[in-house]
């Protein structure tokens, strides 16, 4: 999931508390927490789950450095339409601009030709109300956004689940298809060494992660957030906490 672009925030919930009530319930899962250091996820506090969605489609199965540059081409290719903010970034266009552009414009900021389609299918979902705006969506559970936003070509399950973590902060979010969580949870809980080469028989099955999660409600997306941690550790891309 790509970084919060302009202004950003921490959840509004309580993560010193969610850190505290983790460490009581889970001894590895406290190690992890000391190891790792505390919690610094940052949301994106500005934009709306079009936006959001729009550059999550762009970042699909792509690295960040290149599905940032593409995500920056197609909001620049709209600058002339939809002018620029004070600090000189595009704004982003509207559904009804993306519907309206030509292929061309896309195919020009490097989208592909499904992409093209997934983009152009979500802003006519959100016309048609399907996505919901910031002030619907603050209202829905959990269940009831996925179940929404999943009828958009090319989102699935994990797609919206990343956008509960990462852009309207949700506390209780477990992606347990996420390659990232997946190795997390095997290098904290089943033995995985740091150097091993991973396999999939390597990787938790959903139900094991689920049985184990159980535990860590309702603050599932910290303990997530600290798996991924727990892959940079392994990476040597974070530094251990002093004593560790």
């Amino acid at each position: 999931m790509p970084r919060p672009r302009g202004s950003s925030r921490p959840p509004r919930y309580d993560s010193a508390l969610a850190c505290r009530a983790l460490t009581a319930a889970d001894p590895k899962l406290a190690r992890l927490i000391a190891r790792a250091g505390p919690f610094t996820l940052r949301l994106a506090s500005t934009q709306s789950p079009f936006e959001a969605l729009v550059e999550s489609i762009v970042y699909q199965q792509l690295h960040g450095k290149a599905a940032a540059t593409i995500h920056r081409r197609l909001l620049e290719g709209f600058a002339p339409l939809c002018g620029r903010a004070a600090n000189g970034d595009p704004i982003h266009p509207s559904a009804q601009h993306l519907i309206d552009c030509s292929n061309e414009q896309l195919r020009a900021a490097g989208l592909s030709h499904n992409k093209s389609l997934a983009l152009r299918d979500l802003a006519s979902k959100t016309i048609d109300g399907t996505v919901p705006t910031l002030a619907q969506i603050r209202r829905m559970s959990d269940e009831a956004i996925v179940e929404h936003l999943t009828q958009v070509r090319g989102i699935g399950r994990w797609t919206v689940e990343m956008l509960l973590i990462f852009r309207l902060g949700r506390p209780d979010v477990l992606p347990v298809s996420d390659y990232g969580v997946r190795k997390g949870f095997a290098l904290t809980f089943t033995g995985l060494k740091p150097t091993a080469k991973v396999t999939p028989a390597d990787l938790p099955k959903p139900a094991v992660m689920e049985a184990r999660a159980a535990r860590w409600r309702p603050w599932r997306s910290v303990a997530s957030w600290y798996l991924w941690r727990a892959c940079d550790l392994a990476a040597g891309t974070l530094t251990p906490r002093p004593g560790d």
